[in-house]
């Protein structure tokens, strides 16, 4: 892929936060109600695929339901129309919750304060924990919704609840957009304008004091599992070793370690990639874990 087509996928996006800043009325303080995807969409991802479905009891196999956590711009039916099919297929109870909205942008979610969206994502995991009658839930997300949750397990009690965490392309420690952050200081008012009306995108800039927060006294927490994969064409979260976790319990992938011309940027990655959907699994379910390798995109 040519420099400047890989550069212009985040400045699209860095366009698009602007634009949607700019029209957003201001995010409210206070935490928002659980929200619930449409029940026409819930109903048609539920019919052709299986996932949210709310009677769903986890097998011996696979004893753990599964949360999707999309990313930013993403929801919950969009993000996971690959990985949710993938994973019912093979016999996981898996769910997907909306978080992050912004009061009259409707589809586009995710730009919200992140402390808040893991609160959302709190609630939601009891709620699945409930219908399933399980005791812990395994977390996939992607790109911010790889590192949101490490907010919900550090600080909200989610440690408890939650057996794995498994990120495609997390922003664990931000991103500069391939240095296009750096350019923020040489517009006046701009980065006041994401921080106030698109918190969300704001909270990912590296060295954001939410994510200083966050990654203080260690990466990782106690008795939870994290699985981070990568790929090396991520021109999204940059650079894409930033994704990486330290810690115990930690393993770091990167995609093309595993297929040398697997060519998947941020958004394959976690939108079609059956490469790392395939390693997702080997995450979910290490006991039964298979080489993940080129030929995975088959499997």
């Amino acid at each position: 892929m040519l420099p400047w087509k890989r550069a212009f996928g985040p400045l699209a996006a860095l366009l698009l936060a602007v634009s949607v800043a700019t029209t957003a009325p201001a995010v409210a303080t206070t935490p928002t109600a659980t929200p619930t995807v449409s029940p026409t969409a819930v109903t048609a991802a539920a019919a052709s695929s299986g996932w949210n479905n709310y009677s769903c009891k986890p097998s011996t196999a696979h004893p753990r339901p599964v949360v999707l956590v999309h990313g930013t711009f993403g929801n919950s039916v969009d993000n996971w129309l690959g990985l949710a099919p993938y994973l019912v297929n093979r016999g996981y109870c898996v769910f997907s919750l909306d978080y992050g909205q912004l009061p009259g942008v409707p589809f586009f979610n995710g730009l919200g304060p992140i402390d808040k969206s893991a609160e959302q994502l709190g609630a939601y995991v009891d709620r699945v924990l409930t219908a399933t009658g399980t005791s812990k839930v395994d977390i996939v997300g992607h790109s911010q919704g790889g590192m949101m949750p490490r907010h919900y397990l550090k600080f909200l009690g989610g440690a408890a609840k939650v057996n794995a965490l498994v990120g495609l392309a997390p922003d664990n420690h931000g991103t500069t957009l391939l240095g296009l952050t750096k350019l923020l200081p040489h517009f006046p008012g701009a980065e006041d304008l994401l921080t106030e009306k698109t918190p969300g995108l704001a909270d990912q800039i590296a060295g954001s004091a939410f994510l200083t927060k966050l990654n203080a006294g260690g990466d990782t927490v106690p008795g939870v599992k994290y699985t981070v994969i990568a790929t090396r064409y991520d021109q999204v979260v940059t650079p894409y070793r930033s994704q990486f976790l330290s810690g115990p319990d930690v393993r770091n992938v990167t995609l093309q370690d595993l297929c040398a011309v697997n060519i998947s940027e941020h958004l394959a990655i976690g939108l079609i990639d059956r490469i790392a959907f395939h390693e997702v699994t080997n995450a979910l379910d290490p006991g039964r874990a298979t080489p993940t390798t080129c030929a995975s995109v088959i499997g």
